[in-house]
């Protein structure tokens, strides 16, 4: 999470949506950079607004806006997917090794899933609250021109974006009924990166 005070922004870190580039390219320029521990770096919305909002109130902030980047579902998942195959993880129960990719989205798209496949909900992640805590600048994680635009222009910065905690390649391969079942039980998902710029 970056917080930029001047500009009264705040960037959510959504897992797997290039978060890590952004960290580097602009934590020089923010107020506040959220690194440790992950719960508090990812923070979704509802540990924002519990966290970080009446903080911001008590520093006399009435509203700061909120920011976020979220991925078309099944390329996030494949992002996932790749990450959880790397060698630090073999041998626990939240590796993907030894599982195809289809097996891991049809074990996500389960009402209970299995620690490999528990990776959480981009819809979730953004959910508003009920005070009206909610993300007012939602971009598509496939929209970098839109992205570096609007925060060029909020911040006054020029961004070089690096390449950061890329995965290692792997077949994405989905059969028809796994895609199906996923957009049928993960909707939310779907319909809030379809809203998004």
């Amino acid at each position: 999470m970056l917080v930029f005070w001047k500009a009264r922004l705040v960037l959510l870190a959504v897992p797997k949506t290039g978060s890590s580039a952004y960290e580097r390219a602009l934590a020089p320029h923010a107020a506040m950079t959220v690194l440790d521990p992950p719960e508090l770096k990812h923070a979704p919305v509802y540990r924002y607004n519990r966290f970080f909002r009446p903080m911001f109130e008590k520093m006399g902030v009435e509203h700061m806006e909120l920011m976020a980047v979220i991925r078309e579902p099944i390329s996030w998942l494949g992002s996932w997917y790749r990450y959880r195959q790397r060698g630090f993880l073999e041998g626990r129960p939240t590796s993907t090794r030894g599982i195809s990719f289809d097996a891991f989205v049809d074990a996500y798209a389960r009402g209970e899933r299995p620690p490999y496949a528990n990776v959480g909900s981009q819809a979730k992640f953004v959910e508003p609250r009920p005070n009206g805590t909610n993300v007012s600048q939602l971009f598509r994680y496939e929209n970098q021109a839109g992205i570096i635009g609007f925060l060029e222009e909020r911040l006054g910065v020029t961004l070089d974006l690096p390449r950061e905690n890329v995965s290692p390649r792997a077949d994405l391969a989905l059969s028809p009924a796994t895609e199906a079942k996923l957009r049928r039980k993960c909707a939310a998902d779907f319909e809030i990166w379809e809203r998004a710029q």
